[in-house]
């Protein structure tokens, strides 16, 4: 049977979050627009740093619960990393789609409302209210798979 977009997708997004560093909680993003790839991203520490694979993660050190504490944590979300590789390299997300394999967070959020992408496709959950509040006040649509 064939998958419909948002599948295909999101499949591919399963895909992009085996690159993930992260020893918590592995994530991938996929940006599209009219069914073409523009961007993947997945979360880990910026180019030319030691992954938290290697040094280990303060947050877990600390026992901070997911979700919080956003400050002490060494890497860059998906959603981040999708669209700073857009930006990096002179393409418009405006009027795109971002299939995420977990909720934004509210940092997140904020930047994909700014960056003007229109729709949101996740399927896995994350312990943040005021994100979906912000996105549903902001009028882009969001779907969980």
């Amino acid at each position: 049977m064939r998958p419909s977009w948002d599948e295909y997708f999101m499949d591919i997004a399963q895909i992009v979050k085996k690159r993930s560093t992260c020893l918590r909680r592995q994530v991938g993003a996929v940006i599209v627009k009219d069914n073409r790839i523009l961007t993947t991203g997945y979360n880990g520490v910026p180019p030319k740093m030691r992954h938290c694979e290697e040094i280990g993660c303060l947050r877990q050190k600390l026992n901070i619960p997911s979700g919080e504490r956003h400050e002490l944590c060494r890497a860059l979300h998906a959603e981040q990393n999708a669209v700073i590789q857009a930006a990096k390299y002179g393409i418009s997300v405006e009027g795109s789609t971002i299939y995420v394999t977990a909720q934004p967070c509210v940092i997140c959020a904020k930047i994909l409302i700014a960056s003007g992408i229109k729709r949101i496709v996740f399927n896995g959950d994350y312990p943040d209210e005021l994100s979906l509040s912000m996105l549903e006040e902001s009028g882009i649509e969001i779907k969980k798979l």
